[in-house]
């Protein structure tokens, strides 16, 4: 079962921009279509962005295109999120999330995510 860390987390003001990272536990991280997903307070868990088990695709979410950017280094067993001019409403707990070895595509679904990290937080001042 793969464990995954994130962090990069933080205070930055808007218009600044946070790196998070999320590193596996396993060797076999390559085989993990990868997503992240963030939860805002009161708010319900959604899909920010996600990439393929191989990365040649990712997907990102309209509210954060052109803004966020997914990318993979399987190399180093992490997954990272880019994200830039950010604004006040991007405050969020910020999770990774895997889907099952060698699943095709990617997912908006968090449900069909089976493993999740703990979450770091980004707080993003007006």
């Amino acid at each position: 079962q793969v464990q995954l860390v994130e962090s990069g987390g933080g205070l930055v003001q808007a218009g600044g921009s946070l790196r998070l990272s999320c590193a596996a536990s396993e060797g076999t991280f390559s085989t993990y279509a990868m997503g992240w997903f963030r939860q805002a307070p009161g708010k319900e868990r959604e899909f920010v962005a996600g990439i393929t088990w191989r990365g040649g695709s990712t997907h990102s979410a309209d509210s954060v295109k052109g803004r966020f950017t997914i990318s993979r280094d399987d190399a180093k067993n992490t997954v990272y999120l880019q994200m830039n001019s950010l604004k006040p409403e991007d405050t969020a707990v910020y999770y990774c999330a895997a889907r099952r070895s060698f699943t095709l595509g990617i997912s908006s679904d968090q449900y069909e995510y089976a493993y999740w990290g703990q979450g770091t937080q980004v707080t993003v001042s007006s």
